[in-house]
């Protein structure tokens, strides 16, 4: 998994870029797919140190927002429950789609993830024909079998330095 071009990169969301991450829109079909960047942010802001929002550039242009979530700790009242960390919101812009940005933007969650120590990436979706399985089983994910509400579970095994 490697896209790579000097012009693409994560940048924290700042006063200076919180409007263009607001007016972020993916495609009309995948409003029921993914949550606006608004709620994101707001999540963002309760969640604390555990979630991680950046936006994605291709140089000047804002071409995506990605968030992602960490969480490390083991859960002794819940055995068999493994600490997750993962991608938690990716939004393309509806003119970027079919750019690499979507993967980008995951492989840098990824690293991220395996920089702070984490072995595994886990990822929820909306199931279904028109819902984004494809494009996460493209980049390895495998669906676990577990739900969370609504949405699919797939984690990907970080390979380990």
């Amino acid at each position: 998994m490697s896209t790579s071009s000097p012009a693409l990169r994560l940048e924290p969301v700042t006063p200076h870029t919180v409007d263009a991450a607001l007016a972020l829109k993916v495609r009309p079909d995948q409003d029921r797919l993914v949550s606006p960047v608004v709620k994101s942010l707001a999540e963002a802001y309760v969640h604390g140190e555990q979630a991680w929002p950046r936006l994605v550039f291709d140089g000047d242009r804002l071409v995506g927002f990605v968030m992602a979530f960490f969480d490390f700790t083991f859960y002794p009242d819940r055995p068999g429950d493994l600490p997750r960390s993962g991608l938690w919101r990716l939004n393309i812009a509806a003119d970027a789609q079919g750019g690499g940005y979507g993967r980008f933007a995951v492989e840098q969650v990824c690293a991220e993830i395996r920089r702070r120590g984490g072995r595994r990436v886990t990822v929820t979706y909306v199931p279904g024909d028109d819902g984004p399985a494809g494009f996460y089983a493209r980049l390895g994910f495998r669906p676990t079998g577990e739900f969370s509400g609504d949405q699919e579970v797939a984690e990907l095994e970080l390979p380990q330095a």
